[in-house]
């Protein structure tokens, strides 16, 4: 496992990953392009209970998404910097791979929504990549998938 930390931008809400994630997501929707104001955004998707907080208190958000779902966003209560996010299931962190203190070694798994991808840019060929989602069975690692099952029963 490589070992990671991160944090917000004024240090008050610090952070550690226990665990690799289970996959990377390379998101292009517009809710993802609004949140973050750049292109896209990179999650590392891991169990919440690997994500330790070491330092503040993230402060939780709920946006609206295009669906009419309601996304939850933890915040930096004083910087505001988004830290990470549950969509469906709170088991489950959506890590933002920008406030790790080193996210060189964060590469996507798969990219997402790309039928709202900025034109310039061009994806790489060896990443997957789906207009609007994928069946994670048929994606994730069987290690992954037992993961999430492990957080997740009867889902």
């Amino acid at each position: 496992m490589a070992e990671r930390e991160g944090g917000c931008s004024c240090g008050e809400v610090r952070y550690r990953l226990t665990a690799d994630s289970m996959f990377t997501h390379c998101c292009h929707c517009l809710n993802c392009q609004r949140q973050t104001g750049s292109a896209f955004v990179i999650n590392l998707l891991i169990e919440a209970d690997r994500v330790e907080v070491r330092a503040g208190e993230p402060q939780a958000v709920d946006v609206p998404r295009d669906d009419g779902s309601l996304q939850r966003i933890y915040r930096c209560p004083s910087c505001k910097v988004a830290v990470f996010s549950e969509y469906t299931r709170p088991e489950v962190r959506f890590v933002r791979a920008g406030t790790l203190d080193d996210p060189s070694g964060v590469a996507p798994d798969v990219h997402i929504f790309t039928r709202s991808k900025v034109p310039w840019l061009t994806l790489p060929d060896s990443v997957p990549a789906f207009a609007v989602y994928y069946d994670s069975k048929t994606l994730w690692p069987a290690e992954s998938l037992a993961r999430l099952r492990a957080v997740t029963p009867g889902r």
